[in-house]
C-alpha cells in the first residue's frame, strides 16, 4: 500500500462512529427546532436547537484532529507510518551497527515522533514568584501554654496507668 493510499484509509469503524454521531446531533437539533416552532416551544428549545449542531461540528473536528495527530506521529503502528520509510530506518543502532528492533517497535503509535525528554535543562522558579508557605503562628499566650502542659500531663498519666489515651473514663454514679 502506498503512502498516499495509507493516508486516505482511517479506521472505517471510527468514520462510521463520527458520521453516526454527527447525524444524530443534527437530527436532535432539527427536532428541537421543530419543538421551538410549535405552539408550546420555549427559548430553551431554541437554545438546544442551536447547541446540537455545535456537537456535530465538534465530532467532525475531533476526528480530523485525531487524523492530523496520527499523520504527524507517523501512522499508528504501521511500518513506515505515513512517510513510507521502514520503521527500522529510524531505529536506534545497536552494537556493531545492527538495528535494535525492540527499541524501534517501542516508538510506534500516536506518540512515536515525540521526544521522551525535553532538549533543555529544567529552569528554577524565580524567587518571589510563588506565594510564601504559611507558617504556624507562634503564640506566647501563657494561659494557652499552661493548658497545653495540663493536657500533656493528663496524656502522660493515662499512659502510665495502662489505660488507652483518649478513651473516656467510666465512672459510676449513684442515685442518691
Amino acid at each position: 500500500m502506498s503512502a498516499t493510499a495509507r493516508r486516505t484509509v482511517h479506521r472505517p469503524a471510527l468514520i462510521v462512529l463520527v458520521v453516526v454521531l454527527a447525524l444524530a446531533a443534527l437530527l436532535l437539533g432539527w427536532w428541537q427546532w421543530e419543538r421551538f416552532s410549535s405552539a408550546s416551544g420555549t427559548a430553551q428549545n431554541l437554545g438546544y436547537a442551536l447547541q446540537w449542531p455545535l456537537f456535530a461540528g465538534f465530532a467532525l473536528y475531533a476526528y480530523f484532529r485525531f487524523v492530523r495527530l496520527e499523520q504527524e506521529s507517523g501512522g499508528a503502528g504501521e511500518p513506515g507510518g505515513a512517510t513510507g520509510v521502514p520503521a527500522e530506518a529510524d531505529a536506534p543502532a545497536g552494537p556493531e551497527g545492527t538495528v535494535d528492533v525492540a527499541a524501534s517497535r517501542a516508538k510506534t503509535g500516536l506518540f512515536a515522533g515525540r521526544r521522551s525528554a525535553p532538549a533543555y535543562a529544567p529552569r528554577e522558579i524565580p524567587a518571589g514568584f510563588l506565594p510564601e508557605r504559611p507558617h504556624a503562628a507562634q503564640d506566647d499566650d501563657p494561659v494557652l501554654a499552661e493548658y497545653n502542659s495540663y493536657l500533656a500531663r493528663l496524656n502522660a498519666d493515662d499512659g502510665a496507668t495502662g489505660r488507652p489515651a483518649g478513651r473516656a473514663r467510666e465512672t459510676e454514679r449513684s442515685a442518691g
